[in-house]
């Protein structure tokens, strides 16, 4: 089935401050190649038979392009987000109008949680990350605006800060995920839930691997990502590899880029 996608051009993309462990401000970022690899993303997309909409960038937001953490979107209610770091607060507000102008239901959050960046959706439940960015207690304000059971799964490596860093669903059934990036008693929970599960290596998450998008039968993915790209050939996927390297300096990859609009309005 195709899916609707939410995007956000990268035309004041920069690394102008450090607030996960990928970004490095003296490093800097190039803008153009950024944009670039943007739109090949954004082609993949719509190559793929998807709808993208797109966002207006707005001055001064950097990160805004990783339209993934601007909200949480079930059966055409939509879950703001809250962000951790003042940085990126502005987001919230802006993707949430966003929604609103186009007459969506929309709850502005009371707690921190920075949208699909720790909120993955499957057929029956809602995959919730914590540890790093968002608070727990925004699991449980979600549940209760979406109507579906939410999951708590604790992160533990600050370089997978995020869920979808470290987790991506295959279809509305099934997952794939980094072992190590989450406590023990969250592996033993994913274990239970998903035992026909893709494992990815080390090698395969720390670049970025697991910010994958898949519609049940194609894995955008970054191409760096061999071993995870033939696994998930074996399984019977077809990977679609994209080059975010530019974007990977802010610690994001093409789900980061995404935020997929589930049951329009």
């Amino acid at each position: 089935m195709p899916k609707h996608f939410l995007m956000c051009r990268p035309e004041h993309f920069a690394v102008e401050y450090a607030i996960n462990p990928w970004m490095h401000p003296e490093a800097g970022a190039d803008r153009d190649v950024a944009i670039r690899q943007w739109e090949g993303l954004k082609s993949t997309y719509e190559s793929l038979g998807h709808q993208v909409s797109l966002i207006d960038p707005v001055e001064g937001l950097p990160d805004m392009v990783f339209a993934a953490n601007g909200a949480l979107v079930v059966d055409g209610r939509v879950y703001g987000a809250r962000f951790a770091f003042p940085e990126r607060g502005p987001e919230g507000p802006a993707y949430l109008r966003w929604f609103a102008e186009r007459g969506y239901p929309v709850l502005e959050p009371e707690h921190v949680n920075e949208g699909e960046g720790d909120f993955l959706t499957l057929d029956e439940v809602v995959l919730a990350g914590t540890g790093f960015r968002t608070n727990v207690v925004a699991h449980l304000e979600a549940q209760e605006f979406v109507g579906r059971p939410v999951v708590s799964l604790t992160l533990v490596d600050p370089r997978f800060y995020h869920l979808d860093t470290a987790l991506f669903p295959l279809d509305g059934r099934n997952v794939c995920y980094y072992p190590d990036a989450f406590s023990e008693g969250s592996r033993r929970v994913l274990a239970r839930m998903f035992p026909d599960a893709v494992l990815a290596s080390a090698a395969d998450a720390e670049v970025l691997g697991l910010n994958a998008v898949s519609d049940g039968t194609h894995v955008v993915i970054n191409y760096e990502a061999a071993d995870l790209q033939l696994e998930l050939k074996r399984r019977g996927y077809e990977p679609i590899p994209v080059d975010l390297s530019e974007l990977r300096k802010a610690g994001g990859g093409p789900k980061c880029c995404t935020l997929e609009i589930r049951g329009d309005n």
